[in-house]
């Protein structure tokens, strides 16, 4: 979405992104963005509480006023549930702490990683019928 937003913006159009994934928006760098940690597709609130969206939805309103710097992103503040362990559950567990022998997803890393060597393949940059934005 950021990168829509920039498009907007360059068109006259002010934008304001709403994000739950932090890093993701930081490095596309929308011209301004909110954070909200929730999980994802709950950045508006959670389900059946339209007081907590309302509240979510006044203080982007509010903050998309008062935002006078290119690419920032502004936490709101707002968390989950504080003794809901929800990021443990879909965040990449440590591989040392015991019974995580069923988690098969890749590290993470700070640049982009293929998840298979035929994810790779796929996007050889001389690929004939593969199309690369540059």
């Amino acid at each position: 979405m950021g990168l829509i937003a920039r498009e907007i913006e360059h068109r006259g159009i002010p934008t304001l992104s709403m994000s739950s994934a932090r890093s993701i928006t930081a490095a596309v760098a929308p011209p301004r963005a909110v954070f909200l940690d929730y999980p994802l597709g709950h950045t508006a609130g959670r389900a059946n509480d339209p007081a907590n969206q309302l509240r979510i939805m006044r203080d982007t309103l509010q903050i998309f006023e008062s935002i006078d710097r290119p690419g920032s992103l502004v936490d709101l503040g707002y968390q989950w549930q504080p003794d809901d362990a929800w990021k443990e559950r879909v965040m990449r567990p440590d591989p040392d702490r015991p019974n995580n022998h069923d988690d098969d997803r890749v590290a993470r890393h700070a640049t982009p990683q293929y998840q298979s060597e035929e994810d790779a393949r796929a996007a050889d940059p001389d690929c004939p019928t593969c199309v690369f934005l540059g």
